[in-house]
């Protein structure tokens, strides 16, 4: 069978913190039943194993986090994701995101983004916890060095997510801290530079990547990190390391650590066409990717975000402002007079992405048409719970399996993978780092691609062929090429909210109104499209380009915690 993710073995790091001296002696050595102790992780090579196991996921520390499962890396598959944090979408019930895109998040109250710190830092206490146990498990030298090199790989993985959203971090090295620690030590509580967070977690990744497998070659290994995926994460951070927010690496070095998966012949573009990639749990394009099975599945999306006439709740529904960004299927923009737009039936002769990713007046969904117009329309505030209508005329299409129940889809929907790196981001990676380093159509040393035939690769992909770019291309043509393939191809897979950061242009993609349009059916059965307002308020300001430590952390630290600038 496949990996399944269980509820987390807990570790204990103390005993009772309050009251112990009203308690009595033998109260106190009563064994907890709900947890598993450290003196069993430590005795049995089963249950250690299943404690790194454990490791890829955290534990839930907000409402909502989480359904049917606990939470892994980033936000993944939630009711409200990540992107309705950034002009891909909005969450149409809030669910604490609309003061982040409103700009009023604050260290007293993150919304949805208040858990990353304090889940990150407890996943990396654990990670030390069971490196500073491993030498003395009785595994055999190729295990242990695999098992080693999965908890550096998490533990690199959590750091990623400090350093993407809070930048400079306490680097922990391998300290195992207790409560019983003295919190005078600043050590503790000191931040390092953006550089050294990122030196440290890539230099993690590279010991990792030596001691993992290129493939996980039993069933239930599938789902655990492979060298491919250390590769694909310091791929990911030296990009960012080399980007205007972060300034922190070079783009050259960006190029070889993308070329450094694209060398392993193990990955490519997936045949099966674009939008069945997400529903499909094993596939060349995915290089890591947390998988659910029947009994450990996530929030059920057809019905979180399926349109109201179906019976669905609406969720996460896009923004005109990245509908407006899909290119005409001949290559040109909607903004360019000779691209063949027409106003008047907006949605055809669009980038295949487009449908695949997001449904739209119109468009074929299950049984029948989408229907987003008034008046009347069954998918608009017309149709039935109308608490539910979109507030954009959109509803999201990417990741739904329309093979799943949206009605009563309880233990019977659910089983996507969420996929956190695939061959595509490193294709894009590459193409981004090379443009910068050395233009369009330079060969860099060690590869066989250019910035523009990367791109190519994921252009051309089966079911999408969009034209390729051309060859003579300027270097901030090509840049602009590399920002729409990142914008449309990897939409609602949690890159928007750190790209416009780290490319700082969050201060004008973010501070556009959340758009949207009203759609109206004409008595000779044709529609009008009328832009409107999905939600009021959008703002980002400087000191967003970087999220604010959570209070209660600086609260704990005695003050000594180092808060961002700006809040």
């Amino acid at each position: 069978m496949k990996l399944q993710y269980k509820t987390p073995l807990y570790l204990i790091i103390c005993g009772a913190m309050l009251g112990i001296s009203a308690c009595k002696k033998d109260l106190l050595n009563v064994q907890a039943t709900d947890r598993i102790s450290t003196a069993a992780i430590e005795a049995d090579t089963a249950v250690f194993e299943a404690f790194v196991t454990n490791r890829y996921i955290g534990e839930r520390l907000q409402n909502k986090e989480g359904d049917g499962t606990n939470p892994g890396f980033g936000r993944g598959f939630e009711y409200s994701m990540w992107s309705s944090l950034t002009d891909e979408s909005i969450y149409n019930n809030d669910d604490d995101t609309w003061l982040v895109q409103r700009g009023q998040l604050a260290p007293e109250n993150l919304g949805g983004a208040g858990v990353l710190w304090g889940r990150s830092y407890r996943s990396i206490r654990e990670c030390n916890y069971a490196l500073s146990i491993l030498p003395k498990m009785p595994f055999s030298a190729i295990h242990k060095a695999r098992l080693e090199g999965e908890l550096k790989f998490i533990r690199a993985f959590r750091y990623q997510d400090l350093i993407r959203n809070y930048g400079g971090v306490v680097l922990m090295g391998d300290k195992v801290v207790n409560l019983t620690d003295n919190l005078q030590d600043a050590s503790l509580f000191k931040r390092a530079t953006i550089k050294e967070s990122i030196d440290y977690a890539v230099a993690q990744l590279t010991d990792a990547a030596s001691k993992l497998p290129v493939d996980n070659d039993e069933s239930w290994m599938l789902g655990r990190a492979t060298k491919g995926a250390a590769l694909a994460l310091k791929s990911r951070l030296m990009l960012y390391a080399a980007s205007p927010l972060y300034a922190a690496g070079t783009w050259a070095d960006a190029v070889t650590a993308a070329q450094a998966v694209i060398s392993l012949n193990k990955y490519g573009i997936y045949a099966g066409g674009y939008g069945n990639l997400f529903l499909n749990n094993v596939t060349n394009e995915t290089i890591f990717e947390r998988l659910y099975t029947k009994n450990d599945n996530h929030t059920h999306l057809e019905i979180a975000n399926g349109p109201n006439g179906y019976g669905g709740w609406a969720g996460n529904t896009p923004l005109q402002n990245l509908v407006d960004d899909y290119e005409m299927d001949n290559g040109k923009p909607i903004t360019d007079p000779t691209s063949g737009y027409d106003a008047t039936k907006p949605y055809e002769h669009r980038d295949p992405r487009f449908a695949a990713t997001i449904l739209y007046n119109g468009a074929q969904y299950r049984e029948r048409s989408i229907e987003a117009f008034i008046p009347g329309g069954r998918d608009s505030k017309d149709g039935p719970d109308n608490w539910n209508t979109t507030k954009t005329g959109y509803y999201l299409k990417k990741f739904m399996n329309d093979g799943y129940p949206l009605q009563n889809p309880w233990g019977n929907a659910g089983f996507q993978p969420w996929i956190y790196f695939r061959y595509a981001e490193i294709l894009l990676n590459f193409a981004e780092a090379a443009n910068e380093a050395y233009g369009p159509d330079v060969i860099p040393s060690g590869s066989t691609l250019s910035a523009r035939t990367a791109i190519n690769l994921i252009r051309s992909r089966p079911g999408v062929n969009m034209p390729p770019l051309a060859v003579g291309m300027s270097q901030a043509d090509m840049r602009n090429a590399v920002r729409y393939e990142r914008r449309v191809e990897l939409a609602f897979e949690e890159h928007r909210f750190y790209d416009v950061r780290r490319w700082k242009i969050a201060d004008v993609t973010e501070n556009k109104p959340a758009a949207g349009v009203i759609i109206t059916k004409n008595a000779d059965g044709s529609f009008t499209y009328t832009p409107k307002v999905a939600l009021d308020g959008r703002s980002f300001k400087p000191q967003h380009y970087w999220l604010p430590i959570p209070r209660a952390e600086i609260q704990a630290s005695n003050n000594q915690l180092q808060q961002n600038p700006g809040y």
